[in-house]
């Protein structure tokens, strides 16, 4: 970077060249989760033996007497298999692997979307980031490298695709156009909350569906103009480094490409069939089997990720076949083998983050910073707007310390929607702005699941990436989608229009 070009750059993105600077001088992500998972065995040990957490009747558990040693030795590999992300991740990849070994994505790409205009591209990334979360946590596989390889065939920094499909798909998750699974967990943990207020409260899985609508569109608007705005000019220009060959830049399709993208399409066709075949019916055997919902507890939510993974597969095989890349049942798995070689450091990631986050999790020492948060904003006495916008902020500062957005709502719940209901808000509401707060930071803290795979994805195009760069990224779409997102549901309140298809502001 010359003098003028340094000159030319804005404070803003000084104060973030500052972030990524600082934060790449943090050690490597595993050791750092070995860090944290070793500080949270002495913290463990020191809120034990002062009677942390006594009061609340959830005392922190120490990792450092007897049975807490050796609880640390024998659950190990517990830890590390029973991680939430680790079976996804992998199972998923399976498919995407051999999509992208074959070419299928990249020629999906430059068939579908390379035509329009760059800015067109932008919002499409994020818009498809933000509907994503309709397949549960797959967009943090699918979309978001995708972004990365979408830019990357426009010609544009890759890490700017990267980061712009990672604020739709994990800053906005708990936006949509329709339910999903997320709004369906947490409006039954909200009903049994208000139930201890009123014992015949209801609210709906539909409870916050038109402000989750309306914030889809807001979302992916202000995503655009971050990464248009901010991102794209403090990256600058892409320097190409280290094995990106299976990236093609090229726009036109040769006839086996054509060809192979036709057969892909059968195939899909095919593997839909079969699949509706096993839904539609109604004793179909991916229904609930005592309900007979094709949605809440039936395996078909339930074994979404190989679906999916067979959604890709198969559209996968049938491209290799019209391409002549796929020969014989070899090449498939030659082709999930190598998918599976680029996951060695994310298994490794993976296990020191399955080990710190399940060292919080039974050191009790997450609960005891929500419940004693949450009992300091209860006592604060705020009412209107600045108890939202506390709420907002609370939920935004908890979500940097627990992740599993239904893991803090079982604890908050219970304690916010009663306390808000004694003032008139409806349940719905206080879950709205929750979901508002527990979104937006989800892309900066490293103790999101998925954080430590979103830096893989990027050192695939910038070997020295690290922790601070993402960070460093993702802060201006957090700062903004807080204040935005915020200002939003402010006006919505102030309006005193319903939230959803059975949710309102105030209880009626």
């Amino acid at each position: 970077m010359t003098k003028i070009e340094t000159n030319k750059r804005s404070t803003l993105q000084k104060f973030l060249d500052g972030v990524e600077m600082i934060g790449n001088k943090l050690p490597h992500p595993a050791t750092l989760f070995a860090i944290f998972a070793l500080l949270t065995i002495a913290i463990s040990h020191i809120a034990y033996l002062a009677g942390v957490g006594n009061d609340i009747g959830e005392p922190v558990v120490s990792l450092m007497t007897r049975e807490g040693v050796a609880h640390l030795f024998t659950s190990a590999v517990k830890n590390f298999t029973g991680f939430a992300p680790l079976g996804t991740v992998l199972v998923a990849m399976l498919g995407v692997g051999v999509a992208e070994h074959v070419g299928l994505l990249s020629a999906l790409i430059r068939k579908t979307i390379l035509g329009s205009s760059k800015g067109v591209i932008t919002f499409m990334v994020i818009l498809v980031g933000l509907i994503s979360n309709l397949a549960s946590e797959i967009g943090y596989l699918v979309v978001i490298p995708l972004g990365a390889a979408i830019f990357y065939a426009v010609g544009r920094h890759p890490l700017a695709g990267l980061a712009a499909a990672f604020f739709g798909v994990s800053a906005g998750y708990a936006a949509n156009v329709v339910v999903t699974i997320n709004d369906i967990l947490l409006s039954s943990i909200s009903q049994e909350a208000a139930r201890l207020a009123d014992p015949e409260a209801i609210v709906s899985p539909t409870s916050n569906l038109y402000f989750m609508f309306v914030s889809t569109f807001v979302l992916a608007g202000l995503g655009y103009l971050v990464t248009e705005k901010i991102i794209i000019p403090k990256l600058g220009a892409y320097k190409p480094e280290g094995d990106i060959s299976d990236v093609n830049i090229s726009a036109e399709l040769s006839a086996d490409e054509n060809r192979g993208l036709r057969f892909s399409g059968w195939f899909l066709l095919g593997t839909v069939a079969f699949l509706l075949i096993l839904l539609l019916p109604p004793s179909a055997p991916l229904r609930n089997a005592e309900t007979g919902s094709m949605l809440t507890g039936s395996p078909f939510m339930l074994g979404l990720v190989p679906i999916i993974m067979l959604l890709f597969i198969m559209p996968a095989i049938g491209y290799g076949i019209g391409t002549r890349t796929i020969k014989k049942d070899h090449d498939v798995i030659a082709a999930m083998s190598k998918s599976m070689q680029t996951m060695g450091a994310y298994l490794v990631l993976a296990f020191f983050a399955a080990q710190f986050i399940a060292y919080f999790n039974h050191s009790n020492l997450g609960v005891v910073l929500s419940v004693n948060g949450a009992h300091f904003l209860q006592n604060v006495g705020f009412t209107g707007i600045p108890l939202i916008l506390t709420f907002v902020l609370l939920s935004a500062f908890l979500n940097l310390f627990m992740g599993s957005s239904s893991a803090k709502w079982v604890i908050m719940a219970p304690i916010f929607i009663p306390m808000f209901m004694q003032v008139g808000y409806d349940p719905a509401f206080t879950q709205v702005a929750y979901r508002v707060g527990e979104s937006v930071t989800n892309v900066i803290t490293p103790l999101m699941s998925y954080f430590a795979l979103i830096v893989v994805f990027a050192e695939k195009y910038v070997k020295k990436t690290g922790i601070g760069t993402i960070i460093s990224l993702m802060l201006p779409y957090s700062i903004f989608a807080l204040l935005v997102w915020s200002l939003l549901l402010v006006i919505w309140y102030l309006t005193g229009q319903p939230i959803g298809l059975g949710g309102s502001i105030y209880i009626v």
